[in-house]
């Protein structure tokens, strides 16, 4: 890494008139480099963010790469160290301290907690994206692309082999190994839905390479299909658990706030008891609409509270969405909020290309939907949508409960958080920022919290016209918000049991048993990244609140949401530095170069 040492010399060497422009200087370059070198990080990562000029690599992956990869980061944050941030611009130290964030949390991964020795998802996840990255987007012509995916799939039983390598059975928690025997055929209906039918572009002696090279992934597949069932399933002892150590860092860095563990659960605690009580405040005007003769009690106690919330709630689960038309529901509501955001002047409505899509198979088992933008790099292409059909093998009963649950409200709410005004609208604003080292390293905070944010707000301003059922299945989204806060802490540092997870969700949050059976799975498999929503949302809240002051009368929904989302996705803090004039905050997280 010669080029950045060289920025070193260049910064030391400024004379003392010039250490602004100096300093900024260094910045930047330091920065187009970190960028250039997205293909020596992860040639894989790099074609999801639009850097394709590595879309013929496969990520190396053995223990040369890791120490590789890790003299890396060292060399960046070195390089990051050097530059004075008080002589850099606002715009450039916000840069800044989200890079040396990055490049930190980065390094404390590899080094302590070392997913790459125990999560064999990673692999699952980075092998898949390596194919489905290059033909799910136009970015450049078919051919090519094929190509392309012709090299990695060659290369494949080399990764897989060295992703056996590097798993040690022993530290493998048991759910992370059978989620990746779940996930691991994916790749194949990539290349059966994706690949093959696009085949007859190429010319003959490059279809015949891809024959070849699927037949290799085919075998490659296989082979480690059966490691995942016969040799790592056996021997996975590892506990999912990361314990209050490692949660508290990885929060840290995740959040980069200044919240901890013990104050978000304080928070989210005070939060679940104010949201429930207005869940029965809604649900009342609910059951009285079906029973209006009924007088409620001046003190009800709890158990009261839970029943008539329950009643009003099975009002929403009388209208469901078919059970193969999810998506096509998810289609027109999208419209609807859409119009709705544009009728109301509520933020400025890109014209940026979104499609819904079925969620691809490698994916599958960790959320029911999310929002795959593209690439900061990829400018113009399409926005992704994604929802996970429902499994063939679920029974009649798992079917119902999950349709209970993804009722035609929360699905409308789904898509207000997934889509507009949330994370597509979000992104394709965010993204026009003109740093696009902001745009790679954005907040997940700052993201999910959006979404969290667009659902309240939406209601508020008066979709679907004040309706009681939605206001009501709008509150119990937020309420999961708030428990997966609870028990992201919970699960991962007071080990919180299945049973003790379950009851909080099913009885505390209303949420049907296949939704909290499935974000038990998730929470295991992840952490911290549950947290983001609430502590997202909160800081989302705090800062309107705190805009609207400063700008009194001048304050317009259209001008506020139009200017918050007009710095990137920075963590909220740093947007709120910017709105309201006040100091850049320093990342409390401390240096992690050994």
């Amino acid at each position: 890494m010669k080029r950045i040492s060289f920025l070193i010399v260049f910064l030391c060497a400024g004379a003392v008139a010039y250490a602004d422009d100096a300093s900024n200087q260094a910045f930047q370059n330091l920065g187009d480099e970190y960028i250039s070198d997205l293909t020596n990080f992860s040639p894989v990562y790099a074609t999801l963010v639009g850097d394709h000029s590595a879309d013929h690599k496969l990520d190396q992956v053995d223990a040369a790469a890791r120490d590789q990869y890790r003299a890396l980061l060292v060399e960046y944050i070195t390089a990051l160290d050097a530059i004075d941030s008080g002589e850099l611009s606002r715009a450039n130290q916000i840069d800044a301290e989200i890079l040396m964030n990055q490049l930190q949390s980065d390094l404390w991964s590899q080094d302590v907690l070392q997913e790459w020795a125990w999560n064999p998802l990673t692999y699952v996840s980075i092998s898949g994206s390596a194919i489905y990255a290059l033909v799910a987007r136009n970015f450049a012509p078919l051919e090519e692309r094929l190509r392309s995916a012709t090299s990695r799939l060659i290369q494949l039983p080399r990764f897989l082999e060295q992703s056996r390598n590097a798993i040690e059975p022993q530290r493998v928690p048991k759910i992370h190994a059978e989620t990746a025997i779940q996930q691991n055929p994916g790749l194949v209906s990539i290349i059966d839905s994706m690949i093959i039918p696009e085949m007859g572009v190429l010319p003959e002696v490059d279809q015949e390479k891809l024959n070849a090279a699927i037949e290799i992934a085919r075998s490659a597949i296989a082979e480690h299909q059966i490691w995942l069932e016969e040799e790592l399933l056996p021997r996975a002892a590892g506990d999912f658990r990361i314990g209050a150590e490692n949660f508290d860092v990885k929060l840290s860095y995740a959040l980069n706030s200044p919240l901890s563990r013990k104050e978000i659960k304080a928070k989210a605690e005070q939060e679940y008891e104010s949201v429930r009580n207005e869940m029965y405040e809604v649900a009342k005007t609910v059951y009285l609409s079906l029973h209006p003769y009924t007088t409620f009690p001046d003190s009800p106690d709890e158990p009261y509270k839970q029943v008539i919330i329950r009643a009003a709630l099975e009002a929403a689960y009388q209208n469901l969405p078919p059970p193969d038309g999810i998506v096509e529901v998810a289609k027109q509501q999208l419209q609807q909020a859409i119009d709705f955001v544009i009728e109301k002047n509520i933020v400025t409505m890109p014209d940026d290309p979104i499609e819904i899509v079925i969620m691809p198979e490698f994916q599958r088992g960790v959320s029911v939907a999310y929002l795959d933008p593209p690439g900061p790099l990829d400018r113009g292409q399409s926005a992704f949508y994604a929802v996970a059909p429902l499994p063939a093998d679920w029974t009649e009963k798992q079917i119902q409960s999950f349709l209970r649950e993804y009722n035609l409200y929360s699905i409308q709410d789904l898509t207000i958080h997934e889509g507009v005004p949330g994370h597509y609208l979000q992104f394709a604003l965010s993204n026009r920022y003109p740093s696009t080292l902001r745009s790679l390293l954005w907040s997940g905070t700052f993201v999910e919290g959006w979404g969290v944010y667009a659902e309240q707000m939406m209601i508020a301003e008066g979709y679907l016209d004040y309706d009681p059922l939605m206001k009501l299945i709008n509150l119990k989204w937020y309420l999961r918000s708030i428990t997966n806060a609870i028990i992201d802490s919970g699960i991962h540092v007071d080990g919180m049991t299945q049973a003790s997870a379950m009851t909080l969700m099913i009885e505390g949050g209303f949420q049907e048993e296949s939704e909290a059976a499935g974000k038990w799975v998730r929470a295991q498999l992840s952490s911290a990244q549950l947290s983001t929503y609430f502590v997202g949302y909160q800081e989302h809240l705090e800062l309107r609140g705190a805009v609207e002051n400063a700008w009194g009368d001048e304050f317009t929904l259209r001008r506020y949401h139009d200017q918050a989302l007009s710095y990137g996705s920075p963590p909220v803090r740093y947007v709120r530095a910017l709105m309201l004039n006040e100091p850049i905050p320093r990342s409390e997280s401390g240096s992690w170069v050994r």
